[in-house]
């Protein structure tokens, strides 16, 4: 590592710890798990786990609620398999070689950034439950019959629970998934996952 590298790190580490103090209650860090799968159809298959940093800040607190923003990066690793052959129409062209191609199994990584807002309800000085909404750009490394490899953009809807001991908060968290490029790449169908996370975060 080189010492430029090495003084950048130690900079941001300095800024943030600064930071953090200087926001002292309001900002939390954690590590999310999740794993889904597509709603149920016949044109494909797509199971995924994913891994998730987050970084909460609580930019306001009334009687009732608790409102956050979020910074997500993700990485996401998926399975994806065409079924309906169909899918490939033949005005596509080399449409034969693409649905040859389309219907192996694929491995599909997907590297995300989402940003979210969240709505908290405390429950008690323990439990709480909440909103989640966020969206993001991402990098897909693998070409389907369904969207372009490159960029694209992630969007989640999520329901949650919470469990506050000490400064450590347990989550377990629903959520739909639609995944897709807004039209920026030839293939733009996307897809939609149902999921489900767990995580622990750490408030400092």
């Amino acid at each position: 590592m080189s010492k430029k590298l090495l003084f950048v790190i130690l900079f941001l580490c300095v800024v943030f710890y600064a930071f953090a103090q200087d926001k002292k209650g309001k900002i939390a860090i954690g590590l999310n798990y999740g794993f889904g799968s597509e709603f149920s159809n016949s044109n494909y298959t797509f199971t995924n786990h994913f891994y998730k940093t987050q970084l909460y800040y609580r930019i306001k607190e009334t009687k009732h609620f608790q409102y956050e923003i979020l910074v997500q990066p993700e990485i996401n690793f998926a399975i994806h398999q065409l079924l309906n052959f169909y899918f490939v129409k033949p005005e596509t062209p080399d449409y034969i070689e693409k649905r040859e191609e389309y219907t192996k199994l694929k491995d599909v990584h997907e590297y995300v950034l989402n940003f979210g807002f969240l709505v908290r309800k405390p429950i008690g000085k323990i439990f709480s439950i909440y909103v989640l909404g966020s969206i993001g750009p991402m990098i897909t490394d693998t070409e389907t019959e369904r969207m372009s490899d490159g960029f694209a953009f992630a969007d989640v809807l999520a329901f949650g629970i919470s469990a506050k001991v000490d400064q450590f908060r347990f989550d377990i968290r629903p959520s739909i998934r639609h995944v897709s490029n807004a039209g920026l790449n030839s293939e733009n169908a996307g897809y939609n996952t149902k999921n489900i996370e767990i995580g622990i975060s750490y408030g400092l």
